[in-house]
């Protein structure tokens, strides 16, 4: 275990997003009100940068994506696409469509814990996002819709997303009828976890999920991430080869010495930071490394 100082984190340049790091948490606002936080190329592009500055960077625990002008993300840049798709060949469309897969896979596995926040409208991709969280909190009149087929296109990378979060036949309905539903029912399909009342209530509920994920080594909770998903990828009994190699490392490294050893002594372990008192201008930095 080194402590180190998380005012010497080194971000990207951003003029699409707004990132506010504090402590172990790197919020990221979605910059673009005036177009409802529609995901341009230069967004997308900004976020790959950001999650891939901070990917091995245990200093930060979380992320929280949220939208600027009280709208999480009104999808794709339709007017944007527009203009782009001048006298452009299929191939280069594709390339195009699949480059925010891409985002889409990287946001779903980052090793940190990712909470996006939802409210005034999460359509198209934006709702695509809110399927990519570990915590997804939406307020009560937040508004989603997969809109592609009412413009003629399909909703193509974030397909799979959605899927795995609500299943195959919820999917087929939300995708090919344009299904509209707001906060509670985005709760009842799972893709979301909680709603809030207001902004205010979202707010409180955050915090609230934030003080959980303190107290979790996020040495442990990155390597959990990874067993998640190569279990979805592996055979069962590779899943668990995985798992058991994950466990071993975790297990032997300072984050679990120590983790051990508190619970032994009935203590708080080291890496635990408490919410109740104002975040520490430096904090714990376990350092992993794949196993």
């Amino acid at each position: 275990i080194t402590m180190s100082d998380l005012s010497k984190l080194e971000l990207p340049e951003t003029q699409s997003l707004i990132l506010e790091h504090r402590g172990s948490v790197l919020k990221i606002w979605l910059n673009r009100p005036e177009a409802k936080n529609a995901l341009s190329e230069e967004m997308t592009d900004e976020l790959h940068l950001v999650l891939d500055a901070i990917r091995d960077d245990r200093s930060i625990r979380t992320i929280v994506l949220r939208g600027k002008g009280g709208v999480f993300c009104a999808g794709g840049d339709i007017k944007g696409f527009k203009s782009d798709m001048q006298a452009v060949s299929a191939a280069q469309v594709a390339k195009s469509n699949r480059s925010f897969g891409d985002l889409m896979i990287k946001l779903n596995e980052q090793p940190q814990v990712v909470i996006i926040l939802v409210e005034g409208a999460a359509i198209g991709g934006g709702l695509g996002l809110a399927c990519v969280a570990d915590v997804t909190l939406v307020t009560a009149e937040a508004r989603f819709r997969l809109s592609e087929t009412s413009l003629g296109i399909p909703p193509a990378q974030i397909a799979p997303f959605v899927t795995e979060r609500v299943g195959l036949t919820q999917a087929r309905r939300l995708m090919l009828t344009g299904a509209r539903f707001k906060g509670e029912e985005a709760v009842t399909l799972g893709i979301a976890h909680g709603v809030a009342t207001d902004t205010a209530d979202l707010e409180a509920q955050c915090q609230t999920i934030l003080g959980h994920i303190q107290a979790c080594a996020p040495g442990a909770n990155a390597v959990t991430k990874g067993i998640l998903f190569e279990s979805l990828r592996r055979p069962r009994a590779e899943a668990l080869d995985f798992a058991s190699r994950g466990f071993a490392y975790c297990m032997l490294s300072p984050e679990g010495l120590e983790g051990v050893a508190a619970f032994v002594e009935k203590r708080s372990a080291s890496f635990a930071i408490f919410m109740a008192r104002p975040l520490p201008a430096k904090g714990l930095q376990i350092m992993v490394t794949r196993f």
